[in-house]
């Protein structure tokens, strides 16, 4: 996950590299003579690679647009704090000093998806973000009949 709008920037331009060199290797094997399956198979793995980055680039420009994944039994509740900080604007340096950490502190928890966190320390992060979470209960057993 792209944590950060440093990250953002150099996942955006590492893709454009990796988009340009599939494009030369094609060329290439093309070039040499290999059938469009041969040269499919040899391409595949970069893809691969290059198609998991774009999706992560294009995750965190939905979380700058505000568009979450729900959050369910509080599962992913770490990743939703990251989204938060991520469509808010708020840089890991300014959260750390809403929170009174060092910003290295906050990038650890983040790189851990704040797992283990108290409710404490997750309702500081989102009081420091401006942000109240809101919460239904629903009986499985219920809803089930």
């Amino acid at each position: 996950m792209i944590k950060t709008e440093n990250e953002y920037r150099e996942a955006k331009a590492r893709l454009e590299k990796e988009f340009q060199a599939i494009e030369a290797h094609q060329m290439k094997l093309k070039k040499a003579g290999m059938s469009k399956q041969q040269v499919q198979l040899a391409i595949d793995p970069l893809a691969t690679f290059a198609l998991q980055l774009q999706e992560e680039v294009e995750e965190y420009e939905r979380l700058m647009r505000g568009q979450f994944e729900p959050l369910e039994n509080l599962n992913g509740i770490g990743h939703m704090l990251v989204a938060l900080r991520i469509f808010k604007g708020v840089k890991q340096k300014d959260l750390a000093e809403k929170l009174g950490i060092k910003e290295s502190q906050v990038s650890r928890d983040e790189r851990n998806e704040y797992h283990g966190a108290s409710a404490d320390k997750i309702q500081k992060v989102l009081d420091a973000l401006g942000v109240k979470l809101h919460t239904e209960i629903k009986d499985r057993l219920k809803t089930a009949m």
